[in-house]
């Protein structure tokens, strides 16, 4: 049955595209704008790290911090505008489409690099969303422990098991995940960003709110001094990992295509996606200036890791609350951005080894009163519900896997969001070797290598240190 479809959608297409159904590769056609596009990567960017970025100011100082913040912006830009001409290939508005990250460095590298793109990629994004189950859990646990200290006092611990937030926050990601494709996941992106912009304004507003008041803590040009709040090994390896947060805070690389291969075909697909990347890298860019110069100003060099949920502010209680409420919501949605790839790559995989299988193919539409007609897939159902419950259960025996996710973050930083763009951009340009634009290119590449590198040593330094009070299953805020 399958294969009779497949048969009657190659008939349309030859056809000369009377069947407006499908696009120039026989999907389903693409409805994608720069919008939606937009609220993807402002939903994959912006999340509730960027109320860490006043630790990281406070790590580096006024001066490296706003550099930072600036230098990586720009990178991100550039690579990402480099990324979105590899779309198709070799012709970047009438080649054939690479609708993976994978494909695109097979059909524009070829050799071996596709595979190890392959695995930083997916390894990247399973550890993404084990981390965002314990950080959605924290969040949970902060809107109890916020009413605790509001009727307690704030000298009272107030402290309560992680697990049954992740366990709750893993079953609305079974519900979620039965979303069939990112094709279908704008709305919930849109609710996402939305939410990412509440609780950074709250942040801000909060900010905003203690820098007015007076008394303000010590900051200076170079951040945390050694031998006042620091010991001078604590400053190398909080520098370290400080200027790796700021550079994996910008990177989408690892489901920039995947959100490309939602848009549209006209306008072209390349010039929609570096409209919405120029949208995206800008607004992120605003709010962490925001967050982290304002947080930096409230805190000082004092600034905690999360000034929500690490209760930088108690008081309004209600104002934290809305904002740990917000921080939820974004995660719910930003989850599925960065699940989605996971379960396309796996379902298209066993679509082509088993394409008579009913099991694996057969769709069965109910109609449902909130979502109209929803697609039923049997394998769809189990298989996610799977890998749902293997996220969650990582989550709550590895507790301290935010330490690990760092570390993830640094080794594919440098391979999705520098070296593949830029290696794709010479390659496709017939760019020779040892010319201006190749040299600067080149050292583009060595200076981000050098700051994954630095990035990954703070990183083990943490989960070394986390190591020593390991206790599985055993998550408390």
């Amino acid at each position: 049955m399958a294969m009779e479809m497949e048969k009657n959608r190659t008939v349309s297409i030859e056809e000369g595209g009377k069947d407006s159904k499908y696009d120039d590769d026989g999907r389903i056609k693409r409805t994608g704008t720069w919008l939606t596009a937009s609220a993807h990567i402002v939903t994959a960017v912006i999340g509730s790290g960027v109320l860490s970025l006043a630790w990281a100011m406070a790590q580096l100082g006024w001066i490296a911090g706003i550099v930072a913040l600036v230098i990586f912006s720009i990178i991100t830009l550039y690579t990402s505008s480099l990324l979105a001409d590899c779309y198709r290939s070799p012709d970047p508005i009438h080649g054939e489409r690479n609708p993976t990250y994978i494909k695109m460095v097979k059909n524009n590298l070829g050799g071996m690099k596709y595979k190890l793109c392959g695995l930083a990629q997916y390894v990247n994004l399973v550890g993404i969303s084990i981390g965002y189950t314990i950080t959605a859990s924290i969040s949970m646990v902060a809107l109890k422990r916020s009413n605790c200290f509001h009727k307690n006092g704030h000298d009272v611990g107030c402290h309560l098991s992680n697990n049954p937030y992740m366990i709750t926050f893993g079953a609305i990601q079974i519900l979620l995940s039965q979303i069939p494709d990112f094709q279908e996941l704008s709305f919930l992106s849109v609710v996402a960003a939305v939410m990412s912009f509440g609780y950074s304004l709250i942040g801000v507003g909060l900010a905003i709110a203690k820098v007015a008041g007076g008394n303000l803590p010590k900051t200076s040009l170079t951040g945390t001094v050694v031998g006042v709040d620091v010991t001078s090994k604590q400053k190398l390896w909080n520098t370290f990992q400080a200027i790796g947060d700021i550079a994996f805070a910008y990177a989408f690389s690892m489901v920039m295509v995947e959100i490309e291969d939602t848009l549209k075909s006209s306008p072209p697909e390349n010039k929609s996606m570096k409209k919405a990347t120029f949208v995206g890298v800008v607004v992120t860019t605003l709010f962490y200036m925001l967050c982290g110069v304002l947080g930096y100003a409230a805190f000082g060099n004092k600034a905690p890791g999360n000034f929500l949920t690490g209760f930088g502010f108690y008081e309004p209680f209600w104002l934290v609350d809305i904002g740990n409420i917000f921080i939820i919501i974004h995660l719910v949605g930003a989850y599925q951005v960065f699940v989605q790839p996971i379960f396309g790559l796996v379902e298209n995989w066993c679509r082509k080894c088993w394409p008579d299988s009913t099991f694996m193919n057969k769709e069965y539409p109910i109609t449902t009163p909130l979502i109209g007609i929803f697609r039923l897939n049997f394998f769809r159902i189990i298989w996610r519900t799977c890998f749902v419950v293997f996220t969650t259960l990582i989550a709550m025996i590895v507790p301290f896997f935010n330490s690990i996710l760092g570390l993830l973050g640094a080794i594919s930083f440098w391979p999705l969001t520098v070296y593949f763009p830029i290696e794709m951009y010479i390659s496709r340009t017939r760019m020779a070797k040892f010319s201006p634009t190749w040299v600067a290119l080149k050292m583009l590449t060595g200076f981000c290598l050098i700051i994954t590198l630095l990035a990954a040593a703070g990183s083990i330094e943490g989960i070394v240190k986390d190591l020593g009070t390991f206790k599985p299953f055993k998550s408390t805020s």
